[in-house]
């Protein structure tokens, strides 16, 4: 149990500061991979959706490495000793996730080879290997490897002239150890071969041998050479055999193509083993804006940087050669620990490939559309007029994203339109967003984009935006020195008979229309002077150095956000200790910050009932004793990755409600630009509450947060089936066929939360 001891100025107060009430961020975040990688493994979800969620957890395993695993390793580098609000010290976290990882790579290719590739084999998918290919397989495959790959391949061997070539960070490599022939006949090769070996014996005889090694490695050094050949990203790892005609798909893995014609790309050795392996290497960038004359620079050539950071993890094959494994270990400063041993292919993101094979569409998840029209802005209207009328409510991907779209296009071209003002941290790769505000400037609107280049992983394609959107007359600003913008709004600014009005978006998720298809999540348009005001005042201060000292309706981080939160949290705890209604509704990615955790702790003990959302990290707990009782988290995950960010405050019967870009975490309450948005539209406040509930009732995604740390999923019995994604999109449907906007006004009913039809 959490040491509860008192604080000297109050013997009744518990010391909400004890590490022991709070869990350490990093191992809450492996919680969440084992949340998704449980979808890969139930049975009730579609078989390629569930080969979907176990790449999905490579993919974000990936990151992991390269970020948080590599910070923690910076952090040791560097002797950092203070520990976390978990009390543990960066040298424990990384020893813990380590050891965690290793576990959940064995869950992982567990999952794979008993549960998914047996089913995929029954559904009519094979994945082959070398022993169950046919004469004719083979005669395509050869032909395959001499027409398309033969060409792109480069073969690296290692010498005294040659040295260990730059391994890229998350590319998939096969390692050899190679023997030259007896027989192989003179060349340049064979002269460079001989002289590379008087080399070694030269070096050798006037140095010693100082590696301490003996017996393999001594035997691998004096007759074996490494070579390595980069599997290439260009063609697809997944190749399709002939069709025998079995009703069988079958599949080959490109580094198994690769692997059995080894020695024609080493034609005067003799191949001795051969293995498959892959580093992560750490993709944390390091940017000292205050010295950086031009930030976009800085971040190209930072961004080279990232593929030559350390190795903080390295991928093998199952039974790889040790003396191979010596070598790549030695080569990449990878410590045994930092090893990973995989029961079967690297890389598992590659099943995303065949998660979208044709012809096998009955075991994908239902493909939801999206209705279109949005009922509030019927096709071929006047958009501006249409916001006039009240507040829109978007809730995506159950909406479509067009609205936002046709909002950012309809002002470029749109002649009563004098500027428009955006912020920008993520996109897609053929933004219709950027191609439309580049037309607005080309039009002689004026046009502001803050593009924010420090977006992790999308620095590289927002350097390419910038470029383009200055090209076409933009003013581009890149944020504040030591902040990220991770805002989402836009302001239009037009000149109408009454005079100038602001029409602005506010959202939680990125102006992204690919995510927005994946990602849940809401925003509003509106023409509501105070927010149309508060816009303004939000991209002066961004692009010049006007603060003001007073805001209508938006909330910013890092100057007040936190505060305004840490409020809205004690008003509910007042309103318990006064024996008035007190609830607090929470919907976030991820919740981690302290005092945020303490408030909620102070706000549980006093009897405020709070429930709460979290789709990724935790590190608050619940069931605590006089501290936590009244706090119940839940984590959905589905087929649609929850995105959105909504608070809800009782406040004894006045209720408040926001939608905001920011979690509950110190980065986005301290280091960001964010915003916190209030819902004033009674619809779009009965919306979001909706979203809200329904997700509190979901019977089928949810995992319920535990007191041990642990989640479990929903026990059904006698309960009824809620899936809260299923719902959304139905009630989208059903709103877009029959919307209940009329004369009469503007009125919304949910739907009841009932079993979807089939």
């Amino acid at each position: 149990m959490p040491d509860n001891k008192k604080t000297p100025e109050n013997k009744n107060q518990i010391r909400l500061t004890d590490p022991a009430f709070y869990e350490n961020r990093e191992l809450s975040w492996l919680q969440f991979e084992r949340r998704c990688l449980s979808e890969a493994r139930t049975k009730e979800n579609p078989l390629l959706e569930r080969l979907k969620f176990l790449s999905i957890t490579a993919s974000n395993l990936d990151e992991f490495f390269m970020v948080r695993a590599a910070s923690l390793q910076d952090m040791v580098n560097a002797g950092y000793k203070k520990k976390d609000i978990a009390g543990m010290t960066a040298s424990q976290q990384l020893e813990a996730i380590l050891e965690d990882t290793h576990k959940f790579a064995n869950q992982q290719y567990w999952t794979l080879n008993r549960m998914l590739l047996p089913e995929l084999r029954e559904n009519g998918i094979l994945l082959c290997d070398e022993e169950e290919l046919t004469n004719a397989d083979r005669k395509f495959l050869d032909a395959f490897f001499t027409e398309e790959l033969f060409p792109v391949l480069t073969p690296m061997a290692v010498d005294s002239s040659r040295p260990f070539p730059l391994i890229r960070n998350k590319s998939l490599n096969l390692g050899a150890l190679v023997a030259r022939k007896e027989d192989a006949g003179p060349g340049i090769l064979s002269r460079a071969h001989t002289e590379s070996k008087k080399a070694e014996k030269s070096e050798k005889g006037e140095k010693g041998d100082k590696s301490g090694k003996g017996g393999k490695n001594k035997e691998a050094r004096a007759n074996y050479e490494f070579a390595t050949v980069q599997v290439p990203s260009v063609v697809s790892r997944i190749v399709t055999l002939p069709d025998r005609g079995d009703g069988l798909t079958r599949l080959i893995l490109l580094e198994d193509v690769i692997r059995m014609n080894m020695s024609r790309l080493f034609q005067s050795y003799d191949v001795v083993t051969v293995g498959a392996y892959r580093i992560t290497r750490n993709g944390d960038l390091t940017i000292d804006e205050e010295e950086a004359e031009d930030l976009l620079l800085e971040i190209e050539k930072q961004l080279k940087k990232r593929q030559r950071g350390y190795a903080i993890r390295l991928e093998i094959e199952k039974d790889m050669d040790e003396r191979l494994l010596h070598i790549l270990e030695k080569e990449l400063s990878v410590g045994k620990e930092k090893v990973y041993e995989t029961d079967g292919p690297l890389d598992l993101t590659f099943l995303m490939k065949i998660w979208g094979l044709d012809g096998f569409e009955d075991l994908h998840e239902h493909r939801y559309a999206p209705p279109q029209p949005v009922p509030q802005l019927p096709a071929g209207c006047n958009i501006f007029e249409q916001i006039r009328k009240g507040d829109i409510f978007l809730h995506h991907p159950y909406q479509t994203f067009q609205p936002v779209i046709d909002f950012v296009a309809d002002a470029a071209t749109d002649p009563e339109v004098l500027a428009i003002k955006q912020t920008l941290y993520r996109v897609s790769g053929n933004s219709p967003i950027i191609a439309a505000l580049a037309r607005a400037a080309e039009n002689g609107k004026q046009v502001t984009v803050l593009v924010e280049l420090k977006a992790r992983f999308d620095e590289e394609n927002n350097i390419v935006w910038a470029r383009k959107l200055e090209q076409a007359g933009c003013h581009v600003i890149y944020g504040l020195v030591g902040l990220k913008t991770h805002s989402k709004i836009t302001l239009v600014v037009r000149k109408e008979e009454d005079g100038i009005r602001r029409y602005v978006h506010l959202a939680t998720g990125n102006y992204n229309d690919s995510t927005a298809k994946l990602y849940t999540d809401i925003g509003i348009l509106t023409c509501r002077e105070g927010i149309g005001a508060d816009a303004t005042a939000f991209f002066n201060m961004l692009s010049g150095y006007s603060e003001p000292r007073s805001w209508n309706s938006l909330s910013l981080a890092p100057l007040w956000m936190k505060d305004r939160f840490l409020y809205l949290i004690d008003r509910e705890r007042r309103h318990a200790l006064r024996g008035e209604p007190a609830l607090i509704k929470g919907k976030m990615n991820a919740l981690c910050e302290p005092d945020v955790i303490r408030a909620l702790y102070e706000a549980s003990a006093a009897g405020v009932e709070i429930d709460l959302i979290v789709r990724g990290i935790c590190c608050l707990k619940v069931g605590i004793p006089g501290v936590s009782e009244n706090i119940h988290v839940r984590s959905i995950v589905g087929n649609y990755l929850e995105h959105s960010r909504i608070y809800y405050f009782h406040n004894a019967g006045n209720p408040e409600i926001y939608g905001s870009s920011a979690d509950w975490m110190p980065r986005n309450l301290e280091r960001r630009v964010e915003i916190l948005f209030p819902l004033e539209d009674e619809i779009c406040r009965e919306k979001a509450l909706h979203i809200l509930d329904l997700e509190l009732a979901d019977t089928v995604k949810a995992h319920i947060l535990k007191p041990d740390g642990s989640y479990e999923r929903v026990d059904r019995r006698g309960k009824e089936t809620v899936n809260s994604q299923l719902i959304l999109g139905e009630e989208a449907k059903r709103e877009a066929e029959a919307p209940s906007f009329g004369a009469a006004g503007r009125v919304f009913i949910p739907v009841q939360a009932a079993e979807p039809e089939e």
